[in-house]
């Protein structure tokens, strides 16, 4: 991980007003981040840095806008998790309701485990990946598996 870290922020529906105020209370720390957001999630995440920034002059915000999560939003992520591209997910996902896009969802949190990226699903593991002093220290370098044996493999068809 660099110095400038880059987050990835996406919430289910029911999950939005959550990471909204999450948002808007750890903003200070955000604001020192690249953001990447899904769709409407990006939407809502900037209208409450635009709100912090008017009240606090705050010069630039940095957000990378993706469609929406169902729209390819969360394969477009995923990729940017293959490619070494993201540090961090929060991802305020809804236990109690199921998604039409659950098969990319599952892909996305299976990326970020295959990946070694810290991940938070609930506002508790978000206010203790972002506290941590290892989030705001110059580097950290995070394990990832070889999977070069699986890669080259032999697959043995008839």
């Amino acid at each position: 991980m660099k110095k400038e870290k880059i987050v990835a922020l996406v919430a289910h529906d029911n999950m939005k007003h959550d990471l909204a105020q999450w948002v808007d209370w750890n903003w200070a720390t955000l604001l020192k981040t690249k953001l990447v957001c899904t769709g409407t999630t990006g939407k809502l995440v900037a209208k409450t840095l635009e709100e912090r920034r008017g009240e606090d002059k705050i010069s630039q915000l940095d957000i990378l806008m993706l469609k929406s999560g169902p729209l390819g939003g969360d394969q477009q992520l995923g990729s940017m998790i293959a490619e070494g591209k993201v540090d961090a997910l929060i991802f305020f996902w809804d236990p109690m309701q199921a998604q039409p896009h659950d098969v990319d969802v599952k892909a996305l949190l299976r990326l970020a485990t295959l990946y070694n990226v810290p991940t938070a699903i609930n506002r508790s593991s978000a206010d203790f990946i972002i506290s941590s002093p290892l989030f705001t220290s110059e580097e950290y370098v995070a394990e990832v598996k070889d999977y070069k044996a699986y890669i080259e493999r032999t697959l043995y068809l008839k």
